[in-house]
């Protein structure tokens, strides 16, 4: 039987650590493209204000800072350096769709506002939409019926309904009392 030298085991050994670290950084590398055998739970990460259009809308050139903060909520940020700006952020991060990110700024002079800029802001029905991931049912069936559709089907007791509309109609002539005399 045949032993390896010496000087021969330690090149197999060194051609397994080899071997070894090359499937490492292969598998790091497709973990690192995003490519993971293992799907994992992200839970949704909401952080900031959500300043929609509608608020924006809302806001008028020389309004008091408390005004403004009633429409748009406390701000993210604010700074003792910059008191006369205010920085509202909003971030959504949502397994299965784009994060989104949107910045606006509230600008004041003294106490009074002076202007707004910022990311375009969607309405609040869009950002609604946008949170909606469900499919949309596929396309629904006419609601329609035609005359002779209409006429097969049985016809209403005209009496009974009659009746019903005339006991609704008329109020009772007297009411229970609500609480009881004897005390």
């Amino acid at each position: 039987m045949l032993h390896p030298t010496p000087k021969t085991a330690l090149l197999l050994q060194y051609q397994r650590m080899g071997l070894n670290a090359l499937a490492l950084l292969a598998v790091l590398f497709l973990w690192s493209c995003g490519y993971s055998p293992v799907k994992i739970y992200q839970p949704e990460v909401v952080q900031g204000n959500f300043v929609s259009k509608e608020q924006v809308q809302a806001l008028r050139a020389g309004m008091p800072r408390q005004a403004v903060r009633d429409i748009l909520g406390t701000p993210l940020v604010t700074s003792v350096f910059h008191a006369e700006r205010w920085d509202y952020a909003f971030t959504i991060r949502r397994q299965g769709s784009e994060p989104q990110l949107r910045r606006f700024t509230v600008y004041f002079k003294g106490d009074l506002l002076d202007r707004v800029d910022g990311d375009p802001l969607p309405t609040e029905a869009e950002f609604a939409a946008k949170l909606d991931t469900r499919r949309s049912p596929s396309k629904l069936p006419p609601l329609k019926a035609s005359q002779e559709e209409l006429s097969k089907l049985p016809a209403k007791s005209t009496s009974a309904t009659s009746t019903a509309n005339a006991s609704s109609a008329a109020p009772p002539s007297s009411y229970p009392p609500l609480e009881s005399n004897a005390r």
